[in-house]
């Protein structure tokens, strides 16, 4: 199928092509799921915007907040230095996207948008309570990445709209986060199950004050693990509770059963890896201390 390929030098620009091609029109960012879409013929456009020129979209700020351009590739989380300490699951989640020549160019933003159930950042992103913000005809939106992932395959995106960032916030002390990832085999593999979990221990280190914890590949959208949050939270972080917390979160998922992998057997892996990404969490947060 022929298109027409367009690039925009600023983001005015791209916001004014979006809106005039509307549904017939795509933002490309890495095209690592958009191409091949189109050769499989799933996606049938006449205009597709590459959003390469566009500055401010690649960069990554460390600065009390972080903030993340859309176009920030996979290996640059992979290798820049605010995320080799508490934010390491940015790094574990980064790692196991495709191969090499994938996290070269697959970026953060572009994998939002494709809103797969299974993507492997998203949920380090939704458990760092990240916000996106998008830009099109009517201005410039901020949404939580909680409400923006509405469905597989589907954003809160107006036609026109186009994702420009992401953004959260530095993490307190006694923080730590961790992801975890269960695949048919070790490389190269969408998610079974994927986990991430982030930390907080009280002032005394003996509770823990916050908790995240976000699942992958088990329900229509990537999806947070509310009670089980609500029951790490006050509570001293043994064994036992962080095996509760990992129950729970089982009990609100809601796979389905294809070919990678049954329901069930998903049902177990949550429970298994939340257990093992929290007690991951208390480690790095003990190592810190140490």
């Amino acid at each position: 199928m022929s298109f027409e390929y367009h690039e925009p030098t600023s983001l005015a620009e791209a916001v004014d092509l979006g809106a005039r091609f509307g549904a017939d029109g795509r933002f490309l960012a890495g095209g690592t799921d958009l191409i091949i879409q189109i050769r499989r013929g799933k996606l049938r456009l006449r205009h597709v915007v590459c959003l390469h020129r566009v500055p401010g979209l690649d960069g990554i700020a460390a600065n009390g907040s972080v903030t993340l351009g859309a176009l920030v590739t996979h290996r640059a989380l992979e290798r820049h230095s605010a995320f080799q300490g508490g934010l390491r699951a940015l790094v574990e989640g980064a790692e196991v996207v495709g191969g090499h020549q994938v996290r070269n160019v697959g970026t953060v933003g572009g994998n939002i948008v494709n809103a797969s159930p299974a993507a492997d950042v998203t949920p380090v992103l939704l458990a760092l309570d990240t916000a996106v913000t998008y830009a099109g005809p009517g201005g410039e939106r901020t949404l939580p990445l909680d409400g923006f992932l509405v469905g597989p395959g589907q954003t809160a995106l107006r036609p026109g709209e186009l994702l420009t960032g992401l953004r959260f916030s530095a993490l307190p002390g006694r923080s730590a986060t961790a992801f975890l990832k269960a695949g048919r085999r070790k490389a190269m593999e969408i998610s079974v199950v994927c986990v991430a979990a982030r930390l907080t221990l009280d002032a005394a280190g003996e509770r823990c004050a916050e908790a995240r914890i976000a699942l992958g590949a088990v329900a229509p959208t990537t999806r947070r693990a509310r009670a089980a949050e609500r029951a790490l939270e006050g509570r001293a972080p043994t064994p036992d509770v962080l095996r509760d917390a990992g129950r729970l979160a089982a009990v609100e998922s809601q796979p389905i059963s294809d070919v990678r992998a049954s329901a069930r057997y998903r049902t177990l892996l949550v429970e298994t890896l939340v257990t093992r990404a929290l007690t991951r969490c208390l480690e790095r947060i003990r190592e810190a201390a140490s």
